[in-house]
């Protein structure tokens, strides 16, 4: 069973969704891929793993680096996963780019490159964004591309984490990473 429930976060609504093992879902309102892999039959009921979620989220809004994660039960293929396991290892407030989880994928499968267009297809689809911390993947030359939450998002987001701006940028429009 699926159950889920909402949050206000400063930045907009959030809809939270899990299962008896963990958070399958975190979404902003409105974003590119909302809610897609949320079964139809889920119950509108917080959960233990619901409020432990937001109570991260209470934490992180704050400003603060939670220092505790919910449990997680993202679904996707192995090569998501791993990307995915890649992001959660990424410090509050640093930035890694797709070029360089495509190199620490590469090497994990002991092969001489991987596609960083690859990865941005697997960071794209995390169904667990904030937590999973998508938002704090950049372009090799700074480029702040690819959340589907939005770019205003993304900036907010790193912007809560104190992360140093100073080398990153918004491309404009058709720009590649």
């Amino acid at each position: 069973m699926v159950y889920t429930c909402k949050y206000k976060s400063l930045i907009g609504d959030i809809l939270l969704a899990a299962d008896e093992i963990g958070l399958t879902g975190l979404w902003f309102g409105g974003q590119k891929y909302f809610a897609n892999t949320l079964l139809e039959d889920y119950v509108p009921q917080e959960t233990k793993i619901l409020t432990e979620a937001k109570k991260w989220l209470d934490v992180y809004f704050s400003g603060e680096e939670p220092k505790f994660t919910p449990p997680l039960h993202p679904t996707g293929s192995v090569f998501r996963q791993e990307v995915w396991k890649i992001l959660l290892q990424i410090p509050y407030g640093q930035t890694i780019t797709y070029g360089e989880i495509a190199r620490r994928i590469a090497v994990m499968k002991n092969t001489s490159q991987m596609s960083a267009q690859a990865v941005g297809g697997a960071v794209g689809h995390n169904e667990i964004s904030i937590i999973i911390p998508c938002h704090r993947v950049v372009g090799t030359n700074g480029s702040l591309t690819g959340y589907a939450g939005g770019i205003d998002k993304k900036i907010s987001l790193l912007k809560l984490e104190r992360t140093d701006m100073s080398r990153l940028f918004v491309p404009k429009k058709g720009t590649a990473l």
